[in-house]
């Protein structure tokens, strides 16, 4: 059985209209997902076990041979993806943190550093994401 996900008379009046063209008594109606200008994700993690760091790929590459022992990492998924530019930009503007990671094609930015530095640089982001952009923005969570 379907499960009706919106009860507008909008969506009735398609859903009647398929109704009456279908073959064998079956509809099937797909709603394509179209993500918006969203934050979804703006995590702080404290310090963490050297693990976490090492599984990440903060040690590799650019960062090869750094040592993140005693750091904070703060985590952001942003739509649409090339935003995470803007994003690093500002995180670096915001507090003394590193990039650990950013992927213009997913919207995932990862940054290093102290933990006050790591929370200013996410807050910062969802701050002008929000205020100046209009983004839809998640609350920042902290563990």
């Amino acid at each position: 059985m379907a499960q009706r996900l919106d009860n507008s008379p909008a969506l009735d009046a398609l859903v009647a209209e398929a109704m009456r063209h279908a073959r064998g008594g079956q509809v099937r109606i797909t709603a394509p997902l179209v993500s918006g200008k969203e934050i979804t994700l703006a995590h702080v993690i404290g310090v963490s076990d050297a693990s976490v760091y090492k599984n990440l790929g903060l040690d590799i590459g650019f960062h090869e041979g750094e040592d993140h022992t005693g750091e904070s990492i703060g985590i952001i998924h942003i739509h649409p993806p090339e935003s995470a530019v803007i994003a690093a930009d500002i995180a670096t503007k915001a507090g003394d943190i590193q990039i650990g990671f950013m992927d213009r094609f997913s919207g995932t930015l990862i940054v290093t550093g102290q933990r006050a530095e790591v929370d200013s640089a996410v807050k910062e982001n969802c701050n002008f994401f929000s205020g100046t952009l209009g983004y839809t923005v998640c609350p920042i969570s902290h563990r």
